[in-house]
């Protein structure tokens, strides 16, 4: 069997890198604007602070967007800018499509649940579509590859 790669397309990475930098150039301004407004003597650590937490909140969604996922005869691999974390067929115990409900909207993404420990969302799979067919077939290509394992 093949190995398959699950990850955004390029057309999806695209747009959630346009929107990811419209937001950090959004925030950077912010930033700045309260570093110029604010007279406290202790203002720096808040906006030093804010700036971090955005930068990592950037860097966590740039990740996102360029993660990927590896299937292949024995297991899950995800990989990002990161890490590189390898899951055996064994220890997954479903694959499932969670919906969150934001203010934003409704979306969608795909979620490992293993055997023990904690559920691992899959990079690549976030949409706002109602019924987007590419996930779906995400999910499908997950579940087929999970069936043939031959230690599940």
């Amino acid at each position: 069997m093949a190995n398959v790669w699950i990850g955004f397309n390029s057309a999806d990475r695209q747009r959630y890198r346009w929107r990811t930098g419209v937001m950090m150039l959004a925030l950077a301004g912010v930033i700045v604007a309260a570093g110029l407004t604010v007279r406290e003597p202790g203002r720096w650590w808040w906006l030093g602070g804010f700036g971090v937490f955005f930068m990592a909140t950037g860097f966590s969604m740039i990740n996102w967007i360029y993660g990927r996922v590896l299937l292949s005869a024995t297991g899950v691999e995800f990989r990002t800018f990161v890490s590189k974390r390898s899951i055996p067929w064994s220890e997954v115990a479903s694959v499932e499509k969670r919906q969150r409900v934001l203010r934003s909207g409704i979306w969608w993404d795909l979620r490992v649940v293993r055997v023990r420990g904690r559920s691992l969302t899959i990079p690549g799979t976030l949409t706002n579509r109602m019924m987007d067919a590419e996930l779906e077939q995400k999910l499908s290509a997950i579940q087929e590859r999970r069936s043939r394992a031959p230690d599940c």
